[in-house]
């Protein structure tokens, strides 16, 4: 009788393919990077800027995270430009903040901490911005930078970097609440434009989540600046 190993059943073969995507998440530095690209496709350069690695081991951790199918990439002359590889990987990533903040207690208590103590007011709801905007009660700003911006940003929206806030509060309307949004429910841009926005005597709160999940559910966005 045959003692060779049999092949690998056809379900083992695929959660061995599912553990190659699990295994490019977990790193702390691609995650931060993958938050980056949900703001739009960037080169290797301004992904090292924006994560404050080396650009050789920004493109390591590119190429694993392209390994495990998360991120595509395209060449522009001597550049090659990445992108998230679809929505989807915005969903999972969404679904593995969920799943940390239920079931483990330092995401929970790091979050209360940060978080939820510079902000007690309930952010605005995706649905509930639609609402206001097309009221007419409400302005929206893109706290984010204006790379960011440009490359993305919820439609109407109006690009005030936080760098620049105080130096235009005067251009903002006092009969409108202030809605403004970062990059995602754990950027603390829009945390500090509210607080800022809040002190000039401004209606301000925060939109639930940022640009990443707003596009993703397939709502009004543009690419064009404003």
């Amino acid at each position: 009788m045959s003692t060779e190993p049999k092949d690998p059943s056809p379900k083992k073969r695929l959660f061995e393919q599912f553990a190659r995507v699990a295994k490019s998440l977990a790193s702390a530095n691609r995650l931060e990077l993958l938050e980056a690209l949900a703001q739009g496709e960037r080169g290797v350069d301004a992904l090292s800027q924006a994560s404050g690695m080396s650009v050789a081991n920004t493109s390591h951790h590119l190429q694993i995270l392209r390994e495990g199918g998360l991120v595509q990439s395209r060449k522009d002359g001597l550049q090659v430009i990445y992108r998230l590889a679809g929505d989807d990987v915005l969903h999972l990533i969404t679904a593995m903040h969920l799943v940390a903040e239920t079931h483990l207690a330092e995401v929970d208590r790091i979050v209360r901490e940060n978080f939820e103590i510079k902000d007690n007011l309930t952010p605005l709801r995706r649905e509930e911005l639609l609402e206001q905007v097309r009221a007419g009660v409400a302005m929206v700003i893109d706290v984010r930078p204006a790379s960011e911006y440009a490359a993305g940003h919820i439609e109407g929206a109006v690009n005030i970097p936080m760098d620049s806030l105080s130096e235009r509060l005067d251009q903002l309307p006092r009969d409108q609440e202030i809605v403004a949004y970062c990059r995602g429910p754990y950027c603390m841009l829009a945390f500090d434009a509210v607080a800022q926005l809040r002190e000039g005597g401004f209606r301000a709160r925060r939109l639930e989540d940022g640009f990443p999940e707003w596009k993703a559910e397939q709502r009004p966005v543009s690419e064009k600046e404003g």
